[in-house]
């Protein structure tokens, strides 16, 4: 075992920081709808401005250039909407300098991975930790092109870099490129010029306890009436006093309308926002806040009451209910989903599947569910895996990054933790302990199934393979017992464990039972045995 690299420590997952609900803006009038375009035209305007300033400052940002900066925004709106908008372009800002650091380590790795291929003679295999040498002369060459290739694109990111240069562009970047394949995505110029433009609208405003609802440049009080605070040059547009505009639409979240009752009648932080859905035609407000950091439950007391092991997987979670000492409980249960079409249809499927999983976590009292912390961001490189296209789709379609932040999420809302361990040798060692022992004529095990009560004895504490080797056989005292052994408690515990099928000396049945009596044995008390170390299938407790 000299290879097996050292695994991480299981811990909890942190639980959600923030809420975010949505309701629809019904029957607005003609004139509600040209105010909301108005207002979000002319602030859309003015952060577009600011982060082109923003970017242009680079690394040369300061308090100063922020404070100027929000002086100027400031005549043209108000000071609310200019701090808004400021913050808006600097948590932008920083977005795209965490993504341009996040490139540059890609075309790095890339880079190391192909200078590997290309020293490596033409034909070599490759290992399980390393990829071979290229097929041919003719993709040996094709490769030191693009080794060229990705390295002057490594030059000018790092350049970019080190100056405070980065590329953000307001609206996408795929829907600016949509422009020029109107024909492929079924939209005329103007369908696109809408969507273009609602996408570079600005109507958001943070919340400021104290104040009156938690917010003054988007007010909604608790009948659900919305208003807007107008900025200084469309201030003529008002019904309302002191410069707002009252909408003649109604709010009411279903989900958490109390919790947001209970933060604007208490005068707390509530942010806004106001978007237009050009599909559907339809507007839309977004309510929004923080939640005070809550301390997740420790390690011990999540592992109390046992554990759900859940194996990700392209199509579906594979789940086993395992007890707190890593005995499997039951049968294997799978949560299947479609992560083809659209992405709100894959979105739909990976929420429906984990409302599933919980829903059957909570019915089995389990206090947490096991699952793998997989980040799959170096392992899709067209440099690692060369010709194995389908299998860097299959690892790029797997949800990783939004499946554990809406599974925390959604675990949360239903009292469950969440136990994230080190993926490493999961399906491996999961297949070779446990897929075929746990197999009968009634009960196919896959190996899925099989990691999945890998991930749960990993995230219990326990090893994964079934029991640890004997102490020394002439004195069991100094070794002490077995680590994984039958609890004080358990029935047939002090009983004779007939050896398995797979492990079986010759001359013993299946059932266990011998068809004659063994003969004596020659040896004396004290002298080492020679009897085979038979593992028991199933039963152990840590």
């Amino acid at each position: 075992m000299g290879g097996v690299r050292e695994l991480a420590v299981s811990f909890v997952a942190p639980g959600p920081c923030g809420v975010a609900i949505r309701d629809r803006l019904k029957h607005l009038t003609p004139q509600d709808e040209r105010v909301l375009r108005a207002v979000g035209a002319h602030q859309g305007a003015l952060a577009s401005g600011d982060l082109k300033a923003r970017c242009a400052d680079g690394l040369e940002h300061g308090a100063q250039t922020w404070a100027a900066r929000k002086r100027e925004l400031t005549a043209l709106s108000s000071s609310r909407i200019a701090g808004a908008i400021t913050k808006a372009t600097h948590d932008q800002w920083a977005l795209a300098r965490r993504c341009q650091a996040t490139h540059i380590q890609n075309l790095a790795a890339g880079i190391k991975a192909l200078r590997h291929r290309l020293s490596l003679p033409i034909g070599e295999k490759g290992t399980k930790r390393a990829a071979g040498g290229y097929r041919s002369k003719n993709e040996w060459f094709r490769k030191s092109r693009r080794l060229a290739a990705l390295e002057d694109r490594h030059t000018a990111a790092v350049a970019d870099w080190r100056a405070g240069r980065v590329r953000v562009v307001r609206g996408g970047k795929r829907l600016l490129s949509t422009r020029h394949h109107l024909t492929e995505a079924r939209l005329t110029e103007d369908e696109w010029r809408q969507r273009w433009e609602a996408e570079r609208w600005f109507i958001a405003a943070d919340g400021e306890s104290g104040k009156r609802f938690g917010n003054e440049t988007i007010r909604v009080t608790p009948d659900g009436e919305v208003s807007i605070k107008l900025p200084v040059p469309l201030a003529h547009l008002a019904n309302a006093k002191h410069g707002r505009y009252t909408l003649t639409a109604t709010v009411a979240f279903a989900h958490r309308g109390a919790e947001w009752a209970d933060r604007i009648t208490a005068n707390r932080a509530v942010a806004y926002r106001i978007h237009l859905d050009t599909e559907r035609g339809r507007w839309y407000l977004t309510a929004s806040w923080q939640r005070p950091v809550v301390k997740t439950v420790p390690l011990e007391t999540a592992r109390a009451r046992g554990m759900i092991g859940v194996d990700t997987n392209a199509d579906h979670f594979a789940a086993y209910r395992l007890d707190r000492h890593g005995n499997p409980i039951g049968d294997p249960h799978s949560f299947g989903y479609d992560l083809s079409g659209t992405a709100g249809h894959r979105d739909a499927q990976i929420r429906h599947a984990l409302t599933r999983l919980i829903n059957w976590a909570r019915r089995t009292g389990v206090a947490a569910i096991g699952i793998e912390d997989l980040d799959f961001t170096t392992e899709k490189t067209r440099e690692k895996h060369g010709r194995r296209k389908r299998f860097r789709q299959l690892i790029s379609g797997m949800p990783t990054g939004k499946l554990k932040a809406r599974l925390v999420s959604m675990a949360a809302e239903q009292g469950l933790a969440i136990v994230a361990v080190d993926p490493a040798y999961t399906s491996l060692w999961g297949a070779q302990h446990w897929q075929r022992p746990l197999a009968t004529p009634r009960r196919k095990m896959s190996r899925h199934d099989a990691a999945g009560i890998a991930i749960g004895r990993r995230a219990l504490g326990h090893p994964i393979r079934r029991r640890t080797a004997p102490p020394p056989h002439d004195r069991s005292d100094r070794a002490g017992h077995r680590t994984a052994q039958a609890g004080p408690g358990t029935r047939g515990r002090e009983g004779t464990r007939p050896p398995t099928t797979d492990h079986a000396p010759e001359g013993v049945p299946p059932s266990g039972k011998r068809t004659r009596e063994p003969s004596a044995s020659n040896t004396v008390r004290d002298a080492p045995s020679t009897q085979q170390w038979v593992q028991d299938s199933l039963l152990c407790t840590g």
